[in-house]
């Protein structure tokens, strides 16, 4: 089901080659039929009938049904991402596509030893494996640009309380969300103590490379290829051509004093420790490769903090210290030290960028916030799993959300049980699905507008009732 989800919505006219039984290097070319045209992009009937195939797969392993024809939905949703390209081109919407050469290595990589190899997978497919990548690679950049363009006409909507209450009071009373079961935790992390001798050892490896490079000794993509921590060293640390405010401000920075052919100090950021090379620079656009590594720890160096921790969690057990006296003292994290360690999704916010702290920090987490996605640790989860409340666990290993290896101790605060969602106590949970809801509504109104303005053709035979937006038949 993985390998159909993304193989769908190929963007490139797809020419299947049929190998011919009696005649080996004879070969048949059958043009895929044309279902549909928006803008300039083309749709053909092989993308909508895997993507229903997709879907139905999909809701079958999830046991649920549709009254909606796969055929019909899966065509409709391939419009729209072909309107939202297309939009996305007009109004010259910039992407980060700095990771998609790594996404589509991956792929492949997953496709290749599912099918036993490179000779296997373009047997199957019927192409050379570069076409497969490069029409991959169209796939995955339609739907960066599709996203960006959603996201673009989304971003400026907000909700104000006022709006949130309407919400909350206008939804009937039995149909009112239920909210999970949430967890309140508090939390005591220790970095290696000897986080800074890492830090410098990394530093010297790039030195070293700096000078590699620099004295003619190796070249700067090969260095990447080896032991570049980014998805981009599989083409040698080379980047997309973008925009400096695509980058984080020091790699921006350091990027804006290099002149074509110069490599950089080491630039410290968020995702670790890097050096840079400009390839060219053509008006705003900036043409780079890029080494990126992180500290890495002796497994010694790792259990310190470990063994320190135990000590700390049994003193707290035998009472000899409070769980909030122990955070003060010992924890290394600043946004919960001096709230008595208790976990909040501050750190979360200001990833994001949003500062409102007053008003969006939350303490109450659903099962679905341990993850990479809801910013907090599976490992924080499977250690309040074997917890009672009150009870603080033994430590473990774990990262921060830039990849930072630490240990933790987490004692469980609360566990607040299922309940049907209320102002009072579920303001954030509401505020959210009341924003969805108002974003939706305005995203569906720009789309209703654009489906009128720019050229869309469907052939009468795919033409459907089943469709949610009408104004797709013109």
């Amino acid at each position: 089901m993985i390998r159909k989800i993304m193989t769908v919505a190929l963007c490139a006219t797809m020419m299947i080659l049929v190998e011919d039984a009696t005649a080996q290097e004879r070969r048949q070319v059958m043009l895929d039929k044309v279902v549909a045209v928006v803008g300039g992009s083309s749709i053909l009937h092989s993308e909508v009938a895997e993507y229903a195939e997709a879907l139905v797969a999909e809701r079958r392993q999830m046991g649920y049904t549709s009254d909606r024809d796969p055929q019909s939905e899966a065509l409709e949703a391939l419009l729209e991402q072909k309107l939202l390209y297309n939009q996305a081109l007009i109004d010259s919407v910039e992407v980060n596509t700095a990771d998609l050469a790594g996404r589509i290595e991956n792929y492949l990589q997953m496709l290749i030893t599912e099918e036993g190899g490179i000779t296997a997978l373009e047997a199957k497919e019927h192409m050379p494996i570069f076409t497969y990548r490069e029409m991959l690679r169209q796939k995955y950049e339609e739907q960066s640009y599709a996203q960006s363009m959603k996201s673009e006409v989304v971003s400026k909507v907000t909700v104000v309380p006022g709006e949130v209450e309407r919400f909350y009071n206008n939804i009937d009373k039995d149909s009112l969300p239920i909210i999970g079961e949430q967890y309140v935790y508090a939390q005591i992390t220790k970095f290696p103590a000897s986080l800074k001798d890492a830090q410098q050892r990394t530093k010297e490896r790039l030195l070293d490379m700096r000078e590699r490079v620099i004295t003619g000794q190796t070249k700067f993509s090969v260095l990447a290829r080896m032991y570049s921590l980014d998805g981009s060293a599989i083409h040698g640390g080379e980047m997309e051509p973008m925009a400096a405010s695509f980058f984080v401000r020091p790699f921006a920075e350091a990027l804006e004093k290099l002149k074509p052919g110069q490599i950089s100090e080491i630039v410290e950021t968020e995702y670790g420790f890097h050096i840079i090379e400009l390839i060219d620079k053509k008006g705003d656009l900036y043409h780079c490769r890029h080494i990126v590594l992180r500290p890495t720890f002796t497994r010694d160096e790792l259990m310190q903090p470990s063994r320190q921790l135990d000590s700390v969690a049994d003193l707290i057990r035998r009472d000899s210290m409070t769980f909030d006296e122990a955070a003060l003292k010992f924890s290394d994290d600043a946004t919960s030290k001096y709230n008595g360690g208790i976990v909040s999704n501050s750190d979360v916010l200001e990833r994001m960028g949003v500062y409102d702290g007053a008003r969006l920090t939350a303490t109450r987490f659903l099962k679905e916030d341990f993850s990479a996605q809801g910013g907090k640790s599976l490992d924080d989860y499977n250690a309040l799993m074997r917890l009672k409340v009150g009870e603080v666990s033994d430590s473990f290993q774990t990262s921060d959300l830039m990849g930072n290896q630490m240990s933790k101790i987490v004692k469980l605060v609360e566990i607040i049980p299922a309940h049907t969602a209320s102002l009072k106590d579920d303001y954030i949970r509401l505020e959210e699905m009341a924003l969805q809801k108002k974003q939706d509504a305005v995203y569906r109104k720009w789309l209703s507008d654009k489906i009128r303005s720019m050229y869309v053709y469907i052939d009468p035979e795919y033409r459907s009732d089943d469709f949610e937006n009408k104004n797709w038949i013109k």
